[in-house]
């Protein structure tokens, strides 16, 4: 409540300067979300009331809230977690209360901002803060931000505060986060540059965090680590005529913490793109290289928490049930992937083409381990072992050790004004031990096919069919030794259909199944069939879900939470003005 006597308060003041204007020229936005889960017993896929534990009903939702008069913007997000334990979510989420809020004065030449803080450098490698409901994650920065433009084409940036740790107070463990950051458009600040074909931006960054105590007590052993640790990266972004470029190398000091197992090592990451784009074509190839890169304002932290840094992921996100169930979660210790997409419309009026053109898409990504050398200390090597500098790594070595890989191609082609077909295969390798951190999974190598079909009725109403297959490398008949066999609830063939329909713009009702058929334990063979059904109104949209929600992993720009099975009814309802 002090919080938002303190928020009111200001704006109240802030108001008072405007006199009239408060009334005349203000503007208030915001958004509403509310979900709702009720579930029940399902011993058919393992949901029994243990599970349960007796919390059948779980729910959580958010409110924002933002003010906005000539220069100066303030806003505020209120949250309310009930969560059980089946969710998926950290349980250290559950709470209510004032999550967020913040103050904004920007005229232009100068940005000063109090509170919560949402900002990245660059490509995100050295400071990211962002929010991402679907995983429960919130790593915003709570302190002060200010932004100065001196000049066309310059923007300078420099924040101070402490991120979000779930509901725990900022007077609690957690380090401080300092970071600067520059950036200089040469077309916008050279006026000879301003008409130029090559368009040119320059980029430059330091963050550091600053954790009280230098001593650290692991596995009954002390060691120094440093109190400051700073984080420094540079960027580039050319583009001339058709194609473009971009680069951003970033470098860390020694950090030891619980994810790197407390080796002094420092760390580097290199991310670069180089495009090409006309009229019905685009290329892009992309490149990127971790080592060492988990940058946290808490040493001890163990999950996707207090993250300062982000590594940006180079594959492509599949959003269909069945690959979906195999999201790459991108690899802080050591990673260097690649990526190549093309997309390429066929012209109208020709063969191929037809009398709508028909688009095609390829896209190839692989991720591989970095390749360790062990640092050698009494004869004996020490490759990650803890207190040491834990190897080294030549920059452009590759590991044997593949954790990813996706070749997948495309067709989408409208065949008349009513039907439009869209047709996909996929080619997945998924490190199952790697990027789920199961010990001795077996890797999943499997296929997909993709299929859907949209028929549109008249105006307002359309029917969508989506067909999916998956055929894994682990068969039915395949013996699994009992102590790996949790690692086999979403193996084997699957098949998936989903069926909408769709009256625009206000309401639409499906039916879905994914059956995993090919699971070689006969007590995972089940039937996740789910139905949902929607209405939306102007800026409101009401969902209802019911029927079985498969274990899988939930990810977002690479960061990924596991989601148990669970069976049981969902409501969601969101709003914004």
């Amino acid at each position: 409540m002090k919080r938002i006597f303190i928020l009111v308060t200001f704006v109240l003041g802030v108001t008072t300067v405007y006199g009239q204007d408060f009334f005349n020229k203000s503007k208030v936005t915001g958004s509403f979300q509310i979900d709702g889960n009720y579930y029940w017993e399902d011993e058919g896929i393992g949901i029994t009331a243990d599970k349960i534990n007796g919390e059948k009903f779980g729910a959580y939702g958010f409110g924002k809230m933002q003010y906005q008069l000539g220069n100066f913007t303030a806003g505020m997000r209120f949250e309310a977690y009930q969560n059980t334990p089946m969710s998926g979510f950290d349980a250290r989420i559950k709470g209510m209360g004032v999550a967020n809020y913040f103050a904004t004065y920007d005229n232009g030449t100068i940005g000063i901002t109090v509170g919560d803080i949402y900002d990245q450098f660059g490509n995100g490698l050295i400071f990211r803060t962002y929010e991402e409901w679907t995983l429960g994650f919130d790593n915003s920065l709570r302190g002060i931000r200010a932004v100065y433009r001196p000049t066309e084409g310059v923007t300078l940036k420099g924040l101070y505060g402490k991120q979000r740790y779930y509901w725990a107070s900022y007077t609690e463990e957690r380090g401080y986060v300092r970071g600067i950051d520059g950036e200089w458009d040469l077309n916008q600040s050279i006026s000879a540059w301003n008409n130029a074909k090559l368009k040119a931006t320059l980029g430059a960054s330091f963050v550091s965090k600053y954790e009280k105590g230098d001593n650290m007590e692991i596995y009954g052993m002390t060691y120094k680590v440093p109190e400051n640790v700073g984080a420094y990266a540079g960027r580039v972004n050319l583009g001339y005529g058709r194609f473009g470029f971009s680069a951003e190398y970033a470098h860390k000091i020694n950090d030891p913490s619980y994810f790197n197992n407390w080796i002094y090592r420092d760390g580097e990451e290199l991310l670069a793109s180089l495009s090409y784009s006309q009229k019905g074509l685009g290329i892009v190839l992309q490149a990127k290289r971790v080592d060492n890169m988990s940058f946290k304002s808490m040493r001890t932290a163990s999950q996707n928490d207090l993250d300062i840094g982000f590594i940006p992921p180079l594959n492509y996100t599949h959003t269909h049930s069945l690959p979906s169930m195999f999201s790459y979660a991108t690899q802080p210790n050591g990673e260097m992937g690649i990526q190549f997409q093309i997309n390429y419309t066929i012209p109208k009026k020709t063969a191929l083409g037809g009398k709508y053109g028909t688009k095609l898409a390829f896209n190839y990504s692989q991720v591989n381990d970095i390749k360790r050398d062990s640092i050698m200390a009494n004869g004996e090597p020490t490759i990650n072992l803890i207190g040491t500098k834990g190897y080294t790594s030549p920059f452009f070595a590759i590991g044997d050790k593949m954790f990813y890989r996706d070749f997948n191609f495309e067709i989408e082609k409208k065949i008349s004004k009513d039907w439009h077909l869209t047709l996909m295969y996929i080619n997945l390798y998924y490190d199952m031990e790697t990027i789920e951190g199961h010990p001795g999974a077996e890797a999943v190598e499997a296929h997909f096919a993709f299929g859907e079909v949209i028929y549109k009725v008249n105006k307002k109403h359309s029917v969508r069919l989506e067909l999916q297959h998956m055929w894994d490398n682990v068969s039915q008949d395949q013996e699994i030794d009992p102590v790996y066999e949790e690692y086999y609830v979403k193996r084997g063939n699957w098949f998936a259909f989903l069926l909408e329909y769709t009256i625009a713009p206000k309401w639409f009702i499906s039916v879905a199944d994914k059956y995993n058929y090919g699971n070689p334990i006969a007590e995972n063979r089940d039937h996740y069939i789910t139905g949902s059904f929607g209405y939306i109104k102007d800026q409101t949209r009401i969902a209802i879900s019911g029927g079985r929600q498969s274990q899988g992993l939930v990810c977002v720009g690479g960061v990924c939470r596991e989601v148990p099975a669970s069976s049981g009814v969902a409501l969601t309802i969101t709003t914004s003005f």
